[in-house]
């Protein structure tokens, strides 16, 4: 019968896959369990409360301004691509985060919808995901040079604690290298096309030969291929180095919520290297929602090298959640905003993508 039939691997497959945000939450809560249950809970306390209305409000701030360079950085590789002004990568760019950080979808699903909403904007479809992808690749790239410098300035720390971190991540960050590259590669040298040619193909295998022929796609590759044009470098490396800046800008936010606790003994090469190692981690860590657990982590780990509790690594960590809250749930608000009002969209205009 075929109910019998055992699954196809593919259905499988698209389970897992259905699954792996769920997947990652439960590991998350897990090890922010974990966490809770091995640390002094008054002393997370007592650190979190020395932050005060100040602290937060500084790191809210500081958090602001990354997203608004992120966002530029976005807007930057539009440019002169898209009837879609810089204000609209703006506040899409703190959608993608709200989306990112509050709801239950690997880090990347904000960055899919932020793709779908550009649209709204009457840029087309396959230029709104050309820009995504490359936004991405410059967003994991500066993230991989940014993990470099905090692994090169944690190399001159003593200690085997120390240099053992330095060189797992410098190790690591050698993987994440050729990761990036064969993202990179896989944008510019045609892959996207080929993929495209084979689905294509598939899709005209069920076509019935007495069916209409369905209209030839637009292609992603060649909206890919009008991002990275030639002529494009100079907007091209002002986004790169805007994400670069959004990265050195998020070691503020370390810096404030510390300074607000009270600890003073602390340099700020330091500061970079516990910036620069838990974002790398919480990274890695993508399919874990918000980093859950993950964050607070990677905290205790590089602020332990430092002399610093986990008590107050852990109220490091919940403070940078406060704008996750704070700019998140507005974020969201706008997102169900435009859904709302989809029906009176600008249509896509393609003269910008080449065939």
């Amino acid at each position: 019968m075929s109910g019998d039939r055992p699954p196809r691997p593919h259905r499988i497959g698209l389970a897992v896959l259905r699954r792996l945000p769920l997947i990652g939450t439960l590991i998350g809560l897990g090890l922010a369990v974990w966490l809770v249950a091995t640390n002094d809970l008054s002393a997370v306390a007592a650190a979190f409360g020395r932050i005060g209305l100040v602290g937060f409000a500084g790191v809210t701030l500081v958090r602001a301004l990354v997203v608004l360079a992120c966002g530029f950085a976005w807007a930057r590789i539009l440019d002169g691509l898209s009837p879609a002004p810089a204000s609209a990568c703006l506040i899409l760019r703190f959608v993608r985060e709200g989306i990112n950080v509050l709801l239950p979808v690997a880090s990347v699903g904000g960055d899919v919808l932020g793709a779908r909403l550009l649209t709204f904007w009457g840029v087309t479809g396959t230029l709104a995901a050309a820009s995504v992808l490359a936004d991405m690749l410059f967003q994991v790239g500066t993230l991989a040079l940014f993990a470099a410098l905090g692994a090169g300035l944690l190399s001159q720390v003593e200690g085997p604690a120390a240099a053992e971190l330095a060189h797992w991540t410098l190790r690591t960050l050698a993987v994440a290298g050729l990761a990036v590259a064969a993202f990179f590669a896989f944008q510019r040298t045609g892959i996207v096309r080929v993929v495209e040619d084979r689905i294509a193909s598939l899709g005209r295998r069920f076509v019935r030969e007495t069916e209409a022929r369905p209209e030839p796609p637009q292609r992603i590759q060649g909206a890919l291929d009008t991002v990275w044009a030639a002529e494009r470098r100079g907007r091209l490396v002002q986004s790169f180095a805007l994400h670069a800046l959004a990265w050195l800008l998020g070691a503020a936010e370390v810096a404030v919520v510390l300074s607000c606790i009270g600890v003073e003994s602390i340099s700020l090469s330091e500061i970079l290297v516990i910036e620069a190692l838990s974002q790398a981690i919480k990274a890695a860590a993508f399919l874990v929602p918000s980093g859950l657990g993950v964050q607070e982590g990677g905290l205790v780990l590089v602020c332990g090298l430092f002399g610093i509790d986990a008590g107050t690594a852990i109220a490091l960590s919940l403070a940078r959640r406060v704008p996750d809250v704070v700019l998140g749930l507005p974020a969201l608000l706008v997102w169900q905003n435009l859904e709302a009002r989809r029906t009176g969209v600008r249509p896509a205009t393609p003269s910008c993508d080449r065939p």
